[in-house]
């Protein structure tokens, strides 16, 4: 088998999508990342792999082994909805995705990257994975903006990987997240704030449409994410962006609930004032529009909120 390429195989969702493909006994894997930090080192040390790239080096590596890649997942990218720098964006989340892009099509290689739902920014258009409202969608931090950026980008080009999919990743939580401060899941943190505290605190409504707690999230399993990118590679579905949430949104008061629940404990949540720097940019609603991801043959069941609470819970955090 020829070689699968994994950027940000040291993070959240590349590292998660490494053990997967080591487990389905694919071990001709190549991680690609910036391997210097050392909070995110045992996301990557445990797994199979036959070739380690940093992330500085990859075009040099690919233009001299191109001919030994079968796939790519470009999941890497910066995450942090809080970071403000444009210019980070604009190298890691567009440029480079483009010079990916541009290699893929050169060396006729499927490609797979990481968009995100941060692109539908506060859903006035809804959140179809439709290319025709890809113009239209205005993302509420820069984070959101580069992701949108390229997927634009990419609709507008002639020369294409021989396969492509770009996947907008919904509120992703599981394992492996544990090095992204305050980038990581609801869940992580809501499991270190009871564990320290025996109590959970959301933020308050600000919406005269939802009641305290109640606002609504599209909540994601990573085991899901992975398997969904793994068919994709398998079975090379119709080029294309396409949504990746379960399509059944849920709201914090019942995430918060599964976690007192899968830690064994009576639930005390209480409530507090959003901030109000995020107030007037903050979501009460995301949920994907799965349509398009099942008409196109993906039919696996995506994993209950409480089920994958449970299971994270208990199988990792604690």
């Amino acid at each position: 088998m020829k070689k699968v390429i994994v950027t940000g195989a040291a993070g959240f969702i590349g590292s998660c999508l490494v053990e997967a493909l080591n487990r389905k006994s694919i071990g001709d894997v190549v991680i690609v990342d910036d391997f210097s930090r050392e909070d995110k080192r045992r996301n990557w040390t445990e797994r199979r792999f036959c070739d380690k790239v940093e992330r500085d080096l990859f075009f040099q590596w690919f233009d001299v082994h191109y001919l030994d890649v079968g796939f790519v997942f470009h999941i890497g990218a910066r995450t942090d909805t809080t970071e403000f720098d444009t210019s980070v964006f604009d190298r890691l989340n567009v440029t480079f995705t483009q010079k990916m892009w541009e290699a893929c099509s050169k060396y006729e290689i499927p490609l797979v990257y990481a968009s995100s739902a941060a692109t539908y920014g506060l859903g006035e258009h809804g959140y179809d994975d439709r290319h025709d409202i890809v113009t239209k969608l205005q993302p509420l931090n820069p984070y959101g903006v580069s992701k949108n950026e390229f997927d634009k980008w990419a609709l507008q080009q002639t020369a294409t990987p021989s396969s492509w999919y770009g996947f907008k990743f919904f509120n992703v939580y599981g394992p492996n997240e544990y090095h992204k401060g305050r980038m990581a899941s609801v869940i992580l943190h809501a499991f270190r704030q009871i564990s320290q505290t025996g109590k959970m605190v959301l933020f308050q409504s600000h919406c005269p449409d939802f009641e305290d707690g109640m606002q609504l999230r599209d909540f994601v399993y990573v085991k899901d994410v992975v398997d969904v990118l793994i068919w994709t590679m398998e079975q090379h579905p119709e080029n294309g962006i396409y949504n990746l949430g379960t399509g059944k949104a849920r709201p914090f008061l019942a995430l918060a609930q599964a976690v007192f629940h899968a830690m064994n404990l009576p639930e005390n949540i209480s409530f507090i004032p959003t901030p109000e720097d995020i107030r007037d940019k903050y979501q009460y609603f995301t949920e994907a529009n799965m349509a398009k991801l099942c008409k196109a043959g993906y039919d696996k069941t995506f994993t209950s909120l409480e089920t994958g609470v449970e299971e994270y819970v208990r199988g990792y955090l604690a």
